[in-house]
């Protein structure tokens, strides 16, 4: 780099490396669309409340409502703003939702809440065949010291056909992003028989973090008993630190996931 003023370069560089983020933690979860476990009761305000808790910068949300006109009328607390905004309230100052499933009282999809401003979104559509619809929200973000950040929020099928499929579609995704970029690929991979982890071998660097960690994939469902091993945080160009299981209370009764926890080195 070149220029008349190399004064000012070298200040502006020191300000950007100054500001640049090192560290910074996300979390995943399945809302089960502000529901408890079998639909018991509706918990989208005491969800919101533990999610401000954990002090995220960024949250991966799957199974988060958009809209449903039936709910609406039956609940007096049910928000007038989408679920993903009501959750992102003041502490997450973007958000972006990616509509998977269209019905007529409304809809549900991903939703990503960050800290970091989103420079540009895609909702990824990943649904094969039949009524089950799912996606993969793609968004780039701004943080300080990097050029891009890759967040990916997945939500695979229940049936291993359909999730080989879109494990294919995450990889070709993923081989089209910049080789040095830090990437994030958070979610509800319903990987009940731990086939992913194969499948994404040839995505190169890609790492999970409780498997780094502890040898194994974290259990997560259901929340208050996990036994299976549904939720994952993925990482490649990054170092994860820390994962963490959220299945005391009062997550266990927030959800039929437990949310996920990590903190991202970069």
């Amino acid at each position: 780099m070149t220029s008349d003023h190399p004064g000012i370069v070298s200040a502006e560089l020191d300000a950007h490396l100054a500001s640049a983020v090192h560290s910074l933690k996300v979390l995943t979860m399945n809302t089960h669309k502000g529901f408890t476990f079998f639909n018991r009761r509706f918990i989208l305000h005491e969800l919101r409340d533990a999610v401000r808790t954990t002090h995220a910068d960024i949250v991966f949300l799957q199974e988060v409502l958009g809209t449903h006109q039936r709910h609406a009328l039956r609940f007096p607390n049910w928000p007038s703003t989408p679920q993903y905004e009501f959750l992102a309230d003041s502490m997450w100052t973007d958000f972006a939702y990616g509509r998977n499933a269209v019905y007529p009282d409304g809809d549900h999809g991903n939703a990503l809440l960050s800290k970091f401003p989103i420079l540009r979104y895609d909702n990824l559509d990943v649904s094969i065949s039949g009524p089950e619809r799912r996606g993969l929200l793609h968004c780039v973000l701004q943080v300080p010291g990097q050029d891009e950040f890759h967040a990916i929020c997945v939500h695979l099928g229940l049936r291993e056909v359909h999730r080989e499929q879109q494990l294919h579609l995450l990889c070709e995704l993923l081989d089209s992003l910049p080789p040095q970029a830090p990437v994030v690929v958070a979610g509800d991979f319903n990987d009940w028989r731990l086939r992913a982890t194969a499948i994404l071998d040839r995505c190169a660097g890609l790492h999970e973090a409780f498997a780094v960690a502890h040898g194994k994939v974290a259990k997560s469902f259901p929340a208050r008993w996990p036994v299976l091993r549904l939720d994952r945080v993925y990482v490649r160009n990054a170092r994860s630190r820390d994962p963490q299981i959220l299945s005391a209370r009062p997550w266990s009764h927030l959800s039929d996931h437990a949310p996920l926890a990590v903190e991202i080195q970069l």
